[in-house]
């Protein structure tokens, strides 16, 4: 064998366990969003006791989806069936579109409901959560899909916009444990600031695929420390917004938008 043909096969094995390391964050990402909304999504709906709106089925369809898409696309690039990789990209573009208005719908659909019960502020001030979060994943998105080329920027850039989303499963068991009457509509929303650490906690996803940069590359990639760092700016910068009348006037803007 030659010495350029072994430099080949040594690529085309270090390239296979990077594949293999993101099918695996995708399980992982998966298992998070539904042991995240099992207690308060899955099992009432099994037991036939779930009562919420019909956009936030439609929302769970699109958001499973994403997860459940993502897992296929790491699938095809870990056995290396990239002609089906590429072609269920499509597919990833017109979910994402489709994730964008369910998101927002969906939000608009809790702040109508929080309104129906008498906090009204305080809905259209949490709005900033799923708003920003569903802006941000979507703006993500849209950098990954102009990098398609470049795959290393692409792959990392949609882990994080995979992990931006993944906010909501785990904030829901924070409020689960912490503050149960708010899921049941008995208490306002909670204040912005107290999606921080969840937030926070949640972005701890990515530091297994940092991990594996630095065990690989021998550096952390710097897609990591650029889309990281917005990521947690977003997170902490919803709290000064929330808290401003821009903010209702906004979020008053987007409920007027959908009657």
């Amino acid at each position: 064998m030659t010495a350029v043909a072994e430099t080949d096969v040594s690529r085309r094995v270090v390239a296979g366990t990077s594949d293999r390391f993101y099918l695996h964050m995708a399980y992982l990402y998966l298992a998070v969003a539904i042991i995240g909304f099992a207690p308060t999504y899955w099992l009432p709906l099994v037991r036939g006791t779930l009562a919420v709106p019909a956009i936030m089925h439609l929302h769970a369809v699109v958001f499973y989806g994403w997860l459940t898409l993502l897992v296929a696309q790491t699938r095809f690039a870990a056995t290396r069936q990239l002609t089906r990789h590429r072609a269920f990209g499509v597919l990833g573009v017109s979910l994402a579109t489709a994730m964008f208005f369910v998101g927002v719908a969906a939000a608009v659909a809790s702040m109508r409901q929080a309104d129906a019960a008498g906090f009204g502020e305080a809905g259209r001030a949490f709005s900033v959560v799923p708003l920003t979060g569903i802006v941000f994943f979507v703006a993500l998105f849209a950098i990954a899909v102009i990098n398609v080329k470049r795959l290393d920027v692409h792959k990392r850039l949609i882990l994080i916009a995979t992990v931006s989303m993944l906010n909501a499963p785990v904030g829901r068991l924070f409020i689960l444990v912490l503050a149960p009457e708010v899921l049941e509509g008995a208490a306002p929303p909670p204040p912005v600031f107290v999606t921080v650490l969840p937030g926070l906690v949640t972005d701890l996803l990515l530091v297994p695929a940092m991990l594996q940069d630095r065990k690989k590359l021998g550096h952390v990639h710097r897609v990591y420390w650029v889309g990281g760092a917005a990521l947690v700016a977003s997170q902490l910068l919803r709290v000064p917004i929330a808290a401003t009348d821009t903010w209702q006037s906004i979020a008053g803007g987007v409920l007027a938008l959908m009657p």
